[in-house]
């Protein structure tokens, strides 16, 4: 597979004409590598589009044939499957609510037995890693062995500027543990608006991703699903001309000696953060002694408020996001609560 790898198409197959109309726009970019469209279309509430199912197959069919271009939709069921590959559909992705579920997946897994498609995995819905991988492990045990990964940013409770949090620590999480697995980016899903798709897309670039699988639209604010995140043909060329996809190494003499300054630096820092991480546990357990020898329940809610405010008044001067700051303290926090816990349950 060539890098990077560019999957492009209309959220939905809306029309024939929508569908084909996009796709030769898309390939008349030489930006894309692959068309897509969505066939079935689950939405999360009734009453919405939900796709025009098996009557839009002949529409991807005919866009493969006018622009050259493999074509790609997602599957559900072991009867998509089957509808899509009479139609000679070229790679399958599953989407994220079919991740989520192992019934599902083991479902897909059977009706793709042997298959040598590729099939494309997005994460689950939620920040749960185990099933994004037992999805791969049943796709694998079935003999289905041209397999790659979806990151499309995961679910979380609030409206944020993001339409799903990108997480990329599990995305890098996954690929230390399937290195073999290609993966592509989806900023759409992970934006859920344009205007942030280029600075999404530019992350994943820089964190070393094989591509991208973006959703584009002839008319994006007349489609019929996800209008506010798919762009024009015209403007998905301009984004992908405007990304820098960097070299993963570099054999200079003076760069390899500057990284290996900087990584010797950061283990000696790593180093010396653990060993205080645990002089700081150690003082937590001694803390729950006494708590446990004097009968006091283990959270004391305006300590850790003080902690906490104390923390993020530093955030500026230690050049330091909220953001990360609440996140190691939250670590901290539960580590401690856990520590305590254990020393609760000893006898004196």
């Amino acid at each position: 597979m060539k890098k990077p790898f560019i999957i492009a198409g209309p959220c939905s197959a809306e029309t024939e004409e929508q569908t084909i109309a996009t796709c030769e726009a898309l390939a008349a970019t030489g930006r894309v590598d692959m068309l897509r469209a969505g066939v079935w279309k689950p939405r999360t509430k009734p009453g919405s589009f939900e796709g025009n199912g098996i009557k839009a197959l002949p529409w991807l069919a005919e866009a493969k044939r006018r622009t050259g271009l493999p074509v790609s939709t997602e599957v559900a069921n072991a009867k998509h499957v089957d509808e899509a590959s009479a139609f000679d559909v070229d790679m399958f992705w599953i989407g994220a609510r079919t991740t989520s579920s192992p019934f599902s997946m083991q479902e897909l897994a059977e009706a793709l037995r042997g298959t040598d498609r590729w099939v494309y995995v997005k994460n689950p819905l939620n920040s749960d890693i185990e099933l994004w991988v037992g999805a791969v492990e049943r796709l694998a045990a079935c003999g289905v062995k041209n397999i790659g990964l979806i990151h499309r940013g995961f679910s979380g409770y609030g409206a944020g500027a993001l339409r799903n949090a990108p997480m990329w620590h599990l995305a890098l999480e996954i690929r230390r543990r399937l290195p073999d697995l290609p993966m592509l980016c989806d900023p759409s899903h992970i934006c859920g608006n344009r205007a942030y798709i280029a600075d999404i897309s530019q992350q994943a670039a820089d964190l070393d991703f094989d591509g991208l699988i973006v959703e584009s639209h002839l008319s994006p604010e007349a489609a019929w699903s996800d209008a506010s995140q798919q762009l024009t043909p015209a403007d998905l060329k301009a984004m992908l001309e405007g990304i820098v996809w960097r070299e993963n190494g570099s054999q200079s003499v003076a760069y390899q000696n500057a990284l290996d300054e900087l990584r010797g630096r950061i283990d000696r820092l790593d180093s010396e953060i653990y060993k205080l991480l645990a002089e700081r546990m150690n003082a937590a357990e001694q803390i729950g002694r006494i708590k446990r020898d004097n009968n006091v329940m283990i959270l004391q809610s305006a300590r850790w408020n003080d902690i906490v405010e104390n923390v993020l008044s530093l955030s500026s001067k230690l050049g330091l996001s909220e953001e990360f700051l609440h996140t190691l303290l939250d670590a901290i926090h539960i580590e401690s609560i856990n520590r305590q816990n254990r020393v609760m349950r000893e006898k004196k």
